[in-house]
């Protein structure tokens, strides 16, 4: 399977840059921007051709009949996002009771435009001491990109300055969907 996404990543024009972190038990893709549909795909055949093995998280209406099974088999794991649970407990959790665990989340959290980020994988990778894995969608230059691990600290707007500067001027496959990087000292 990795030989067949490497092919395809490759007819489809896109390469991978940087390094996974495949040796780490324990990571948290922060995977920007999340624009279209083509995202999932494009993570897929990343996932395969760079021997990745990481999970996702996706809205439960995903995982419901009759094809919610394709999801689960994919590697997702279903999140209730219509309720308060608790979520980054939860998924803290999860990097407690599993060995080796790698999950992708898109801190956009939807293709629409938003105004600002999601901060459930800073502070999941923060309580769980896990590093954040920097992943740029850049469809304008054809490139899927990976950070060298990042380790969140209690300082949230230093961090998410350091977040910013990697996704500035990345552009997704609909780039006006995109999250708008706010400028050097703006914060969340």
């Amino acid at each position: 399977m990795r030989a067949l996404g490497k092919v395809l990543l490759r007819l489809w024009g896109f390469k991978l840059v940087g390094d996974p972190g495949n040796d780490l038990p324990h990571r948290i893709f922060v995977v920007m921007p999340h624009t279209s549909n083509w995202d999932f795909p494009l993570g897929l055949l990343v996932r395969s051709a760079g021997g990745i093995k990481v999970k996702f998280i996706g809205k439960s209406s995903l995982f419901k009949p009759p094809w919610g099974f394709i999801f689960r088999w994919m590697g997702g794991y279903p999140v209730d996002r219509s309720k308060s649970h608790n979520y980054v407990d939860s998924v803290t959790h999860l990097f407690s009771v599993y060995p080796e665990l790698a999950i992708a989340i898109a801190p956009e959290g939807t293709r629409k435009k938003v105004d600002r980020l999601k901060t459930g994988f800073y502070h999941i990778g923060r309580k769980a001491k896990v590093p954040l894995i920097l992943t740029k969608f850049d469809f304008e230059n054809k490139i899927v990109e990976f950070s060298d691990p990042f380790y969140p600290s209690s300082d949230l707007e230093a961090d998410y300055e350091v977040i910013y500067d990697y996704f500035r001027n990345v552009r997704g496959k609909n780039p006006d969907l995109g999250f708008e990087i706010p400028a050097k000292g703006e914060h969340l």
